[in-house]
């Protein structure tokens, strides 16, 4: 098939090679979900948070519990990465036999911060299920793939299948530090199909492939007026209040309809399913009676078009705030790119806008926070056939196909290492997971649909010459 399929040799018993009928699967899957889901509350009770400021040891911690579940999955060869200004990756292997094609595995063993520990239902590093879901930082977002590619590994036992397995340990933080390792090392990622376990469905139980992601930058303004706070009664007026400022430069990002408005930011034509405003509503957490912003469809803002968030702003507390003109104020920007567009030009472009519309009496700093490439599957080929016929058998109904609005900037970079591999883009994350927010969850039925999924994608190319 590809770059790691060796030279064929005659297989006297086709049988032999036959995959292992779904209903079989099914059962090993059943079976087995006692120990994926224990193997999912050890992960999430490790506090793998990468952003700065946070303690290494839980990373190291997390890395040594994802090896050894490579391990018992069936991995001889496990191995720790070191990567340059991040926590280390896990890497696994197993080479193919003659004339079998070879799959990478990835996800991801880092989180997002939990935020106020006290505004969760639950402790956000002790899972904890409630209805069917098991509730916990990192339980969907991306500890859940981690069980998923473990889990598939386990129940399909032995195959001719080669099969490497990369788990990165600071996705979150969006700095790309493995992405620089891919490249510089594209032999770590070759392969014919590409498996990403960081997606997820539409919706509960509706399965999905994602077919686009949105590029990601981040940057940070940072305006000054004064060298330090004054009596706003004294000098308030005259004296230039930099969070008015600030304020006044972010309103300009996007027009009266909520529209983005800076000039330079390019959309893309989404062909993908829709997204009706209910479900979105509901899934997005709307206020009734919010007005939702953008003049197009939620399906095309979503997945074609470029989205500006603040994500952060440093002012002073309400909370004992003094009454003085406010001398300096940060904002962190977030910004979602279309498919195809380059990142940094958007960022260069978002910078531009704000200079452009800045006060005089300001003084402006801005700082890079990173960015990530956006990524169009291509869907014609025989691993993306047979990763639709798996995922409709595991479900029992016909898949559906979604962009996604979210970044996963790694894809881009094993895109560039891995040019003859296909990628599959899939998870057991969806709306209801609330990735990123508090009581992030996964369901435990659709978690097991996945890994049978995986399980019966890769039975499938184990049985391919």
């Amino acid at each position: 098939m590809g770059p790691n399929a060796r030279p064929e040799t005659d297989v006297s018993d086709d049988a032999a090679n036959a995959p292992p009928p779904v209903a079989e699967l099914r059962r090993r899957v059943a079976r087995d979900m006692p120990a994926a889901r224990a193997e999912l509350e050890r992960l999430v009770r490790i506090p793998s948070v990468a952003f700065p400021g946070f303690p290494d040891e839980p990373l190291r911690r997390a890395a040594a519990a994802v090896a050894d579940l490579l391990r018992d999955a069936g991995l001889d060869d496990v191995r720790l990465l070191d990567v340059p200004a991040s926590p280390q990756a896990v890497f696994g292997e197993r080479p193919a036999q003659p004339g079998a094609p070879t799959v990478l595995l990835y996800a991801h063993y880092d989180v997002q911060p939990a935020g106020v520990a006290a505004d969760w239902r639950s402790p956000p590093f002790e899972p904890v299920e409630r209805e069917g879901r098991l509730y916990g930082r990192g339980a969907a977002d991306d500890k859940s793939g981690i069980v998923v590619h473990a889990a598939a590994l386990r129940v399909l036992g032995a195959a001719r299948l080669g099969v490497k397995v990369l788990i990165e340990g600071a996705e979150e933080t969006g700095q790309g530090d493995l992405e620089e390792l891919v490249r510089a090392r594209p032999d770590l990622v070759a392969a014919d199909a590409v498996v990403i376990c960081d997606s997820g469905n539409h919706a509960l139980g509706r399965p999905t492939l994602t077919t686009s992601l949105r590029g990601m930058a981040k940057l940070t303004v940072e305006v000054r007026t004064l060298s330090g706070p004054v009596h706003s009664g004294m000098y308030g007026g005259p004296a230039p209040d930099a969070l008015l400022a600030l304020i006044a430069m972010l309103a300009t990002l996007h027009d009266p309809a909520g529209n983005v408005a800076v000039e330079g930011l390019g959309s893309f034509d989404y062909e993908g399913g829709g997204y009706d405003e209910p479900a979105f509503r509901r899934d997005a957490g709307v206020l009734a009676g919010v007005a939702l912003a953008g003049s197009a469809s939620i399906a095309e803002q979503l997945y074609g078009r470029p989205a500006i968030t603040v994500i952060g702003i440093d002012a002073p507390a309400v909370e004992g705030a003094p009454n003085a003109v406010v001398p300096r104020a940060r904002a962190a920007l977030g910004v979602r790119v279309a498919p195809g567009h380059d990142p940094r030009a958007a960022r260069d472009a978002v910078v531009r806008h704000l200079k452009a519309v800045a006060p005089r009496r300001a003084v402006l700093g801005f700082s890079d926070a990173g960015t990530g490439e956006g990524f169009l599957a291509a869907t014609d080929g025989p691993a993306y056939a047979a990763a639709t016929r798996a995922l409709a058998a595991a479900y029992g109904r016909p898949v559906s196909f979604y962009g996604q609005g979210g970044s996963i900037p790694l894809v881009a970079a094993f895109s560039a290492a891995a040019p003859g591999a296909e990628l599959i883009l899939w998870g057991a994350e969806e709306p209801q997971s609330k990735v990123h927010g508090l009581d992030e969850s996964v369901d435990l039925g659709e978690l097991e649909r996945c890994i049978l999924a995986e399980a019966l994608f890769l039975a499938e190319l184990a049985a391919t010459e």
